[in-house]
C-alpha cells in the first residue's frame, strides 16, 4: 500500500510539474474598472499583481491599469479589446450592449430586488453572455460579478418625500438603455453621463439625480451634492472580464486553466464582499456608523407600498416590454427561460 500510495503521488507531482512547465511566460496588457473604487482596488487589480502571478510561479504578469489612469469611459473598452489593443478587459455588460441586446438582459433596472436571488439568475443566464461576447466581440467570457446595489441618489428640496411619484420631471443621470426605460416610465428624464461627470452635473443642476452604487455613491463623494437615497434596487453593475479571442487561442492548455482557476477564486470573493460593502455602503452615506471614515448624512428612503406597486408597473410595462422589443423574440424567450424564470417575471414576446 506505501508503494502505491507512494508512486501515486510521484505521479500527481509530476503532473503538477509537467502543468507548470507549460505555462507561458506572458504579460497582458489589461484594462480594469475605476480606479477610484473597489472592485479595481481590492479584486481586479489583485488578480493581475499578485493570484495569478503566484499560481503561475511568476510566469503570468500583466500591466493592468484601471480606466481612471488611461482616461477611459467604459463604454469603448470591449471595441479596443476587439481591435486587439488590450489582451483582457473588465467591463459592465450595459456599456457593452450597443452591438448585443443579449448583453443588456443581464441587468435590467429593476428586476431584482435582492443579490441573492439576482446571483443565481445571473449563473442561468451566463452561457448567453459568453456566446454574445464571442459572437460579437470575438472574446473569451472569464470572469462574471458585481458591483454593489445601483440605486438613486437625489438633490431634493425640504418639501420633497423621495417616493418614485416625486421623481417625474426630474432630469435623472442613466448609464444604460433599461435604465432610461426606468426613467421615463417614472415620467422623469434621462440624462447620459459617465461617472466621473456626475458630481459636477449634480452640482450645476444639469442632473437632479444620479444611479450608481451603494459604494460608489460613498467613494466618489456624491454625499457631499445629494440629499437623499432612494432605496430600491434598480440593478447591480454586472460587470465581466473577458479576453481577447486570438490572444486566447494562443495560450497552451495549462496556462488557459490557470487563469480561469485564479479569476474563479476572484469571483467569489467579490460575491462574498459585494454584499457586506452594500450594507456598509447604506450605513454611511446616511449616518453611520461607518468604517470608512466621515458619514454621508444622506437621508435613506425606503420604498412605500405605493413605490413598490409603481416599480412593478414600471418594470412590466417599460423595462421589460422596451427591452424585448429590442431583443426580439428569441433573445426574450431566452432571458424568460433563465432569468425571468428566477424573477418570476415574464419579457412580452
Amino acid at each position: 500500500m506505501r508503494l502505491a500510495l507512494g508512486a501515486a503521488l510521484v505521479a500527481i507531482l509530476a503532473i503538477g510539474t509537467a502543468a507548470a512547465d507549460e505555462i507561458e511566460s506572458r504579460e497582458f496588457a489589461v484594462v480594469g474598472t475605476w480606479g477610484n473604487l473597489t472592485n479595481w482596488s481590492l479584486h481586479e487589480s489583485r488578480l493581475w499583481g499578485d493570484v495569478l502571478p503566484t499560481a503561475s510561479g511568476g510566469k503570468i504578469t500583466a500591466n493592468a491599469k484601471p480606466y481612471t489612469e488611461l482616461g477611459l469611459s467604459g463604454y469603448e473598452v470591449v471595441k479596443l479589446l476587439k481591435l486587439g489593443a488590450y489582451d483582457a478587459v473588465h467591463a459592465l455588460t450595459t456599456y457593452t450592449s450597443q452591438d448585443s441586446p443579449a448583453l443588456e438582459g443581464i441587468d435590467l433596472a429593476g428586476v431584482f430586488q435582492d443579490m441573492d436571488t439576482y446571483r443565481r439568475a445571473l449563473q442561468a443566464y451566463r452561457p448567453i453572455i459568453e456566446r454574445e461576447l464571442k459572437n460579437k466581440y470575438d472574446a473569451e467570457l472569464v470572469m462574471l460579478y458585481t458591483f454593489p446595489s445601483q440605486m438613486l441618489w437625489c438633490k431634493l428640496g425640504d418639501a420633497e418625500d423621495g417616493s418614485l411619484a416625486s421623481l417625474a420631471g426630474k432630469k435623472i443621470r442613466t448609464y444604460s438603455t433599461s435604465l432610461g426605460d426606468f426613467i421615463e416610465g417614472l415620467g422623469a428624464a434621462a440624462v447620459t453621463l459617465s461617472f466621473a461627470e456626475v458630481v459636477p452635473a449634480l452640482e450645476k443642476g444639469v442632473a437632479d439625480c444620479g444611479i450608481t452604487g451603494t459604494g460608489p455613491a460613498y467613494n466618489a463623494k456624491w454625499w457631499q451634492v445629494v440629499t437623499h437615497n432612494i432605496q430600491i434596487r434598480l440593478g447591480y453593475a454586472a460587470t465581466f472580464m473577458a479576453v481577447n479571442g486570438d490572444t486566447w487561442s494562443s495560450l497552451s492548455e495549462a496556462t488557459r486553466t490557470v487563469i480561469r482557476e485564479s479569476a474563479a477564486r476572484v469571483e467569489n470573493e467579490i460575491w462574498d464582499s459585494i454584499k457586506q460593502l452594500d450594507e456598509t455602503a447604506l450605513a454611511c452615506n446616511a449616518s453611520g456608523p461607518c468604517p470608512w471614515g466621515e458619514v454621508g448624512g444622506m437621508t435613506p428612503v425606503a420604498p412605500s407600498s405605493a413605490d413598490q406597486a409603481k416599480l412593478k408597473d414600471i418594470v412590466e410595462n417599460f423595462v421589460l416590454k422596451r427591452f424585448a422589443e429590442r431583443c426580439g423574440r428569441a433573445c426574450a424567450e431566452e432571458w424568460n427561460a433563465t432569468m425571468g424564470d428566477i424573477a418570476g417575471l415574464k419579457a412580452p414576446l
